[in-house]
């Protein structure tokens, strides 16, 4: 991770770039508002959506969810009715551990780029 990347934070994000952070497709996002009530993002009259870090997050959890933990939907549902602290802690630590792995990959390839 670019240490720059902390400032190069947007408000909103377009579903496209939600889509792409996770490496999904636009409909797979608008059939998770569908079928989880913790993903709401704001959706113009035009029926353009726009995500807040928030959201980005429910997607996140969701994500681990369904594509890490190997959950149907309706098992992923019962997740988080049934233990969503849990749950969602152990997806921010999964997650805080990958940033850390590559921070850890973009301060080696760094170190690696010096010349003694």
């Amino acid at each position: 991770m670019d240490p720059k990347e902390n400032k190069d934070k947007k408000e909103f994000y377009s579903i496209k770039e939600v889509a792409d952070k996770f490496g999904l497709n636009t409909p797979t996002l608008r059939y998770w508002e569908k079928e989880f009530d913790i993903l709401h993002p704001h959706t113009k009259p035009n029926g353009v959506r726009y995500y807040k870090e928030e959201d980005i997050e429910s997607v996140r959890l969701i994500h681990y969810l369904l594509k890490e933990k190997g959950l149907t939907l309706a098992g992923a549902r019962q997740q988080l009715k049934d233990n969503r602290e849990s749950t969602v802690r152990t997806a921010e630590a999964i997650y805080r551990l990958q940033q850390i792995k590559e921070d850890l990959s973009y301060l080696q390839n760094a170190f690696n780029s010096i010349k003694f």
